[in-house]
């Protein structure tokens, strides 16, 4: 962590009496751009989900997140902008998303052909950039969350 994330963390555990660790400390999506599109939805309370492959956990030595585990979400600059707490975690292959995840994720109209393409974009370019193929059988971590704390100078 850097030292204003770490400061950010300390605030949230000072604010709400939590002592636990965070599980990860990361920004949504691959640029800051994206970051900050797909932060602007977690802070609007639109965005309540995610998606990832399974693969990525592997590569970064990460066990997949678990409910109760809570996350410092980034801003595309990686400044902290909220603590996210995993609710529910399912994987299953890409081919398993719903209707009901996609408009939980909150992403574009919402609907699942526009997540699967979407996600299929995402997820090859992901692939591409490790020199790697995506398949739709990859098993996937569908993770539900909470946004439970944001810093107040935000």
């Amino acid at each position: 962590m850097t030292p204003d994330q770490k400061a950010a963390w300390d605030r949230y555990c000072a604010e709400t009496g939590d002592t636990r660790e965070p599980y990860d400390v990361f920004a949504f999506g691959d640029s800051p751009a994206l970051a900050d599109e797909l932060l602007a939805l977690v802070l609007a309370g639109t965005k309540q989900a995610t998606a990832s492959r399974l693969h990525l956990y592997k590569k970064m030595q990460m066990r997949p997140p678990a409910p109760g585990d809570l996350s410092l979400i980034l801003d595309g600059q990686e400044r902290p902008a909220g603590v996210i707490e995993t609710g529910q975690v399912d994987i299953a292959p890409f081919s398993a998303a719903t209707e009901e995840f996609a408009w939980t994720e909150g992403e574009g109209d919402r609907s699942l052909d526009d997540w699967y393409a979407a996600h299929l974009t995402y997820f090859h370019r992901e692939c591409a950039s490790e020199g790697s193929f995506f398949s739709e059988d990859e098993p996937i971590v569908f993770e539900r969350f909470r946004l439970i704390w944001t810093p107040q100078n935000r």
